[in-house]
Order: C-alpha cells, then sequence, then structure tokens
C-alpha cells in the first residue's frame, strides 16, 4: 500500500527532530543485544500455528539497570502490569494506577523529545499551549478507557493496546508494539519470537536496526506480524504517534516517513478521541527495500 508513495516532508523533519533529541534511546551491541536470526514464514490469520525461524530469543542482553534508573522507563514499567490481558474484560482503575499514569505522563513532560512534539503541536494549533491542558490531552488520547468490545465494559485504552497488548476473545493478538513490554514477556517465556518478516531473503535486519517487523507468539497465540521500534525511549513513541493522530481526522492515518535511516509507514486508527492502535510497518532500511 505504501510501497512507491513519497514520504512525508513536514512530519519526516519534525520526527528526526524527536529521534535526535531521544538522549533516552538504548545503544544497540551496549545496553542491549538482539538476534534477528531466521525470516519467519506466512501465517494466515486466525492461525496459530507459526514455524519457529528462531531458536534463540530476539533479545539476548539488556542492560536492565538502565530500564530502573532512567525514570521514564521506570514509569512506564510500573505501567505495564496494570491491565487486563483480555478485552472484555472490564479495566478497574485504582487511585494508586491513576497516580502511576500521572507521574508516567509528568516524568516524559520533562524530556526534549515531549517538549519538542508539544511546542510543534502548539504550533500547528492541535495542542493547548499550558502544560497541564496539554497533560490532559495526552491523558484522553492514550489513557482515556473506552470499550473495544461491545458486549463488555470500558475494557481498553491506546496504551493498552499499543504498548502493553491484549487479546481478543482468547483467539487472536492485538497490539504489544513495544520492545521493552515484549522483553519482559519474552524473559518470562509468555513470548517466543518466530523470526522477523522481510519480503525475501536479501533483507535481513541487523543487530543494529531499530525498527523491525516480526512475528512471534504471546501466551500461545499467534501475531502473524507485528511492528516494532527497538531501543527508542515510551517517551519517543508516544511523541511521535501523538503527533500522527492530532494532524489527521481520519478513522486511519497512514503516513510514510523516513526517521534516521529507516523509511517507515506510520499507522494510527483513531477510537474517538482517543488512540485505538498506532504502529510502525518498516519499508526499507540503509537502502535495503523490504
Amino acid at each position: 500500500m505504501a510501497r512507491g508513495r513519497q514520504a512525508d516532508q513536514e512530519l519526516t523533519e519534525v520526527l528526526n527532530q524527536l529521534w535526535h533529541l531521544d538522549s533516552n534511546r538504548l545503544t544497540p551491541g551496549s545496553d542491549y543485544i538482539i538476534s534477528p536470526q531466521g525470516r519467519a514464514g506466512y501465517v494466515p490469520q486466525g492461525s496459530n500455528y507459526a514455524k519457529d525461524r528462531a531458536r534463540a530469543p530476539l533479545f539476548s542482553y539488556v542492560n536492565e539497570d538502565k530500564l530502573k534508573h532512567i525514570e521514564t522507563y521506570a514509569h512506564f514499567i510500573k505501567l505495564l502490569d496494570n491491565y487486563e490481558m483480555s478485552t472484555g474484560v472490564s479495566e478497574r482503575v485504582t487511585s494508586e494506577e491513576l497516580q502511576e499514569t500521572k507521574l508516567f505522563i509528568n516524568a516524559i513532560m520533562e524530556t526534549d523529545v515531549m517538549k519538542c512534539a508539544h511546542k510543534y503541536l502548539v504550533r500547528k494549533g492541535q495542542s493547548p499551549s499550558e502544560r497541564s491542558h496539554f497533560k490532559r490531552q495526552l491523558y484522553d488520547i492514550w489513557f482515556r478507557l473506552y470499550h473495544r468490545d461491545r458486549s463488555g465494559g470500558e475494557d481498553s485504552c491506546g496504551f493498552e493496546h499499543v504498548f502493553v497488548g491484549e487479546t481478543k476473545y482468547g483467539q487472536e493478538i492485538m497490539g504489544l508494539h513495544n520492545w521493552v513490554q515484549f522483553y519482559l514477556q519474552e524473559k518470562h517465556d509468555h513470548v517466543d519470537y518466530k523470526g522477523y518478516k522481510a519480503r525475501d531473503n536479501k533483507n535481513t535486519p541487523d543487530e543494529d536496526d531499530h525498527v523491525l517487523n516480526l512475528q512471534f507468539s504471546w501466551k500461545g497465540l499467534v501475531k502473524p506480524v507485528g511492528g516494532s521500534f527497538i531501543g527508542v525511549s515510551p517517551e519517543f513513541e508516544v511523541a511521535l504517534f501523538t503527533i500522527v493522530f492530532l494532524m489527521s481526522t481520519e478513522k486511519m492515518t497512514s503516513v510514510v516517513v523516513k526517521v534516521d535511516e529507516y523509511v517507515l509507514e506510520l499507522v494510527v486508527y483513531r477510537h474517538g478521541q482517543s488512540i485505538g492502535t498506532s504502529f510502525p510497518k518498516l519499508l526499507s532500511s540503509n537502502h535495503r527495500d523490504l
């Protein structure tokens, strides 16, 4: 769908500013080591069988000290445990969880990445300039609960879907596009990495790549392909997808951008005034055409 489309120049420019400001991005080879291994095969939608082309985990090492001591990661990891896995199961938000959400938003708002994103959105007339109002807007976009499954209560939010992952009727994985959650789930043997997705064997990702298309199973359910940034900070992803979300009113937005060496399609689905899902799709990297 995105192949052959021109990169959006303005978005490319602002997202590269965010990329350069992302001082909390971890460094491949020293802060973490990934092992992309084999190219994953085709899995039809709804099937939960995938041939394993990766005998070892995707992450062979992550510096957990950094995850614990960089403030935005530490708050982010606390939020990961706060959600029920299945849609249709009403979420209960305790005051402690609400406090954790506030602390996370406060922490990311202290970073240059979010300050830059905020400034850009104010300039474009999409966000209030008052910081406290912008924090409220971020809360509504990412954390406001809504019905994803019509039969149940308020069972989902953008943050849960994108960063934590959820299952639909216990049959299908939805979301889970975040590398920290992937690593933690893999470490606890809940995630089994099956291999990377690419069009042919010439397009092998390397250990330094910051964006991958992955195939994996989570608690026995297979995700045929999921795009994920690797090593980037939580604030980078929140900033990037908030901008794409607010710059469009479409139910589904897809933009092509070139961030650093990666040509990406960024996809965002809206659920009212909130994010339904958002993820990157790697189109090419380092002149490798996928």
